[in-house]
C-alpha cells in the first residue's frame, strides 16, 4: 500500500503547488497551521482506498486510551471481546464532516442490532468545545477522545496518513481494516461485518 500513498502525497503537493483547494493532511506544519485557523485551504485527504488485512497478516493489538470530550477517561481494555472502529477526525476538514452522517447511521445500526461493536472518534486540532460543538451539529452519540497532542495517533501503528481514516479494529484490537478517507455507512458495515466473520 506504500507507494498508493506515496503517488497520493506526490500529488497532493502538485495541487498544494497550484494553488487549488484539495482535501486534508496530517503534515504538522503549514496544513496544520491551516487546520488550526480552520480555513479548509490546502490540505490533502485520503481518496477512500480500502485496505483489509487477513487475520493471519494483522500486527500487536492496538492499546489505546485518553480522554473523552467529556472529561471521563476511556480505555480499550472497556472494549474487551469487541470489534472496535476508531474514525480519527477534525471539524476543520470538510471530508470529516461529510461522513459524519454515515458514521452515525452505522453506530445507531450496530447497537439495534446488538453487535459487539464499539464505535469511537479520535479529534485533532480542534477545542473540546469546538470539536463538540461540531459533534452535536451532527446528533453523534459515539463518543470521541480530545486532541491530546498526537498521543493517541502514536498507538495506531502508523495507519492514519490522511484525514479522515477509519480503522476498524478485531476483537483481538488488531487492525484488521482501513479506509483512507470518507467512509460510507454500507462500506462500515460491510467491513465489520467481515471482521466480525472472520472473529
Amino acid at each position: 500500500m506504500t507507494p498508493v500513498f506515496r503517488r497520493l502525497t506526490a500529488g497532493a503537493v502538485a495541487v498544494l503547488l497550484a494553488g487549488s483547494l484539495a482535501a486534508c493532511s496530517d503534515d504538522p506544519n503549514s496544513i496544520g497551521a491551516q487546520a488550526n485557523k480552520g480555513d479548509s485551504k490546502g490540505y490533502v485527504a485520503g481518496d477512500g482506498t480500502i485496505e483489509q488485512i487477513g487475520s493471519g497478516e494483522r500486527g500487536k493489538p492496538v492499546s489505546l486510551s485518553g480522554k473523552l470530550l467529556d472529561g471521563t477517561q476511556w480505555s480499550s481494555d472497556q472494549a474487551t471481546g469487541k470489534v472496535v472502529v476508531l474514525n480519527v477526525w477534525g471539524a476543520w476538514c470538510p471530508p470529516c464532516q461529510e461522513e459524519l452522517p454515515h458514521l452515525q447511521k452505522a453506530w445507531t445500526g450496530w447497537q439495534d442490532s446488538g453487535k459487539p461493536v464499539v464505535m469511537l472518534g479520535i479529534n485533532q486540532r480542534d477545542s473540546v468545545q469546538r470539536a463538540q460543538a461540531m459533534l452535536d451539529k451532527f446528533a453523534i452519540s459515539y463518543p470521541s477522545l480530545a486532541e491530546d497532542g498526537g498521543r493517541a495517533l502514536l498507538s495506531l501503528q502508523g495507519k492514519v496518513r490522511a484525514y479522515p481514516t477509519t480503522l476498524v479494529l478485531d476483537k483481538q484490537h488488531r487492525i484488521a481494516a482501513r479506509v483512507s478517507g470518507e467512509v460510507t455507512e454500507s462500506t462500515l458495515n460491510g467491513l465489520v461485518d467481515d471482521v466480525l466473520k472472520s472473529s
